[in-house]
C-alpha cells in the first residue's frame, strides 16, 4: 500500500424529500447563486421547486439552463459571465454529471482572468473556486462528491478534466426517488460508468491492497445485483439507492486510496464521445472489455481475482489467463444483458476512417495506463478490439 492523503470535504444528504432542502442549504452560503441545469422534462418539475424555495429562502438567482451532455466549453463561459455580471455567489447544479461539471467548470473560471480552457489544457493552474452544490438526478459520474470536472471544446473536440479539492461540492442532495422517471438506456449507461469509476483504481500494479480490493469487489457485485433488479422493476426504491450510493461511493476517492490507478478506458472512451458525442457510459462499456483483453496478460493475477470475487468465476489452477479472461467475458456478457453498447458498431462508428485523429486527440490529453501505459499504437488496437470482428 502506497502513502496518503485522503480529503473529502462534501457533506451528504441521502433519501426520500431530502431536495426540500435545497433553498434553505443554499441560503447557508450565499444569498445570490447561480442555478445550473439540463432544463428537460426529467428534471423541470424539480428544478420550478427548487427555485421556489430559492425565493422562499430570500436567495436571489440566474438560470443555466439547456446544459448538454458532454458538457460544452460554450455553455461554460456563458456561466462564467452570469457570475460575474450577476456578482453570484454561489451554484447549484441540479442534474446529472455534465451539469455538476459544468457547475465546477465555471466556479474554477470565475477567478481566472484568461480563457478556462487553459485549465483545462494545463496551460495555467488554479487554486480556489466559488462553492458549488449539488442536487442529483442522474447518478453515474459521482461528480456529486469528486474533486473534478471534464468539458469538452467543441471546436477542437477534445474531453479534458481538471482536479483539485476546491472543486469538491459543499454538498450534495441525493435522492433516489428522482431517478425513476430515467429512461432504461441512461440508467444503464449510468450504471456502467459507476462501475468504470472503481474499475479504473481496482485495475492496479500496487500490491498489498486487500481492504480498498475487497471495498472494490462489494460495490462492484451491489451494482451488478441491483441493476439486475432494476431491469424488472425500474421503479425500485431501495434498487436505485444502492445504485446511487455507489455513484457517490466510485469516484468520491475513497477506493483509490494506498493505490495507483489506471484510467486507460476512460481517457479512451473520453476521446470517442469528444468527437461522436457518444454517451459516456456507452464508450465504457464498449472500451473497456476490449481494453482488458488488450492487457490483462501483464496483470493476469489481477484479472483472475476479478473474475473470482466479482463474478464468481471457479479460479482454473492450471490455467489463470483461463480465468482471467472468463472474468472479462462475463463483464462484457452483464453489459449486453442490460442493453449497452459492447462493440463501436453499435455508437455508430463502422469504419476505423478518424482511429489516427482519435489516438492524436488522446496523445494530446496525456498517456493513461497504469498496469499498462497506452501509447498511441495500443490507442488504435484497442480500437480495433472493440469491433464487432475484433
Amino acid at each position: 500500500m502506497l502513502n496518503f492523503e485522503f480529503w473529502n470535504g462534501t457533506k451528504l444528504y441521502f433519501g426520500k424529500g431530502t431536495e426540500a432542502r435545497a433553498g434553505e442549504l443554499v441560503k447557508n452560503y450565499a444569498s445570490k447563486a447561480l442555478v445550473c441545469c439540463y432544463g428537460t422534462k426529467s428534471t423541470i418539475g424539480v428544478v420550478e421547486n427548487t427555485l421556489k424555495q430559492l425565493e422562499e429562502n430570500g436567495v436571489e438567482y440566474k438560470t443555466l439552463s439547456g446544459i448538454k451532455p458532454n458538457p460544452e466549453l460554450a455553455k461554460v463561459n456563458e456561466g462564467i459571465d452570469l457570475v460575474r455580471d450577476n456578482d453570484l455567489g454561489f451554484i447549484l447544479a441540479i442534474g446529472g454529471g455534465s451539469v455538476v461539471d459544468t457547475a465546477k467548470a465555471i466556479a474554477a473560471g470565475v477567478y481566472y482572468e484568461g480563457d478556462v480552457w487553459d485549465l483545462y489544457a494545463k496551460k495555467a493552474g488554479f487554486e480556489k473556486a466559488l462553492p458549488t452544490g449539488v442536487l442529483l438526478s442522474f447518478p453515474a459520474a459521482g461528480s456529486e462528491s469528486s474533486n473534478g470536472s471534464v468539458i469538452t471544446n467543441e471546436e477542437t473536440h477534445q474531453k479534458l478534466a481538471i482536479v483539485d479539492d476546491c472543486l469538491r461540492p459543499a454538498f450534495a442532495i441525493l435522492n433516489p426517488e428522482l431517478t425513476f422517471t430515467l429512461p432504461a438506456y441512461q440508467t444503464f449507461c449510468g450504471v456502467v460508468d459507476i462501475m468504470s469509476h472503481v474499475m479504473e483504481r481496482y485495475f492496479s500494479s500496487t500490491t498489498y491492497t486487500d481492504l480498498t480490493d475487497k471495498l472494490c469487489e462489494a460495490v462492484l457485485r451491489s451494482v451488478i445485483k441491483n441493476a439486475l433488479l432494476l431491469l424488472d422493476s425500474p421503479a425500485d426504491y431501495n434498487a436505485r439507492a444502492e445504485i446511487m450510493l455507489a455513484s457517490t461511493i466510485a469516484h468520491n476517492d475513497l477506493l483509490g486510496v494506498g493505490r495507483t490507478q489506471d484510467w486507460g478506458s476512460h481517457n479512451i472512451g473520453m476521446v470517442i464521445s469528444g468527437i461522436y458525442g457518444s454517451t459516456h457510459g456507452a464508450t465504457l462499456s464498449v472500451i473497456t472489455p476490449a481494453w482488458a483483453k488488450y492487457i490483462y496478460k501483464h496483470n493476469v493475477d489481477r484479472f483472475a481475482q476479478f473474475a473470482v470475487r466479482v463474478f464468481d468465476i471457479e479460479y482454473d489452477f492450471m490455467d489463470p489467463e483461463n480465468t482471467a479472461m472468463e472474468g472479462i467475458i462475463a463483464l462484457e456478457a452483464f453489459f449486453k444483458r442490460i442493453g449497452i453498447p459492447t462493440e463501436l458498431e453499435e455508437l455508430g462508428i463502422t469504419d476505423d476512417s478518424r482511429f489516427d485523429e482519435m489516438a492524436d486527440l488522446y496523445e494530446l490529453g496525456g498517456f493513461a495506463g497504469d498496469i499498462v501505459q497506452i501509447k498511441k499504437d495500443d490507442f488504435v488496437n484497442i480500437l480495433k478490439l472493440a469491433r464487432k470482428d475484433g
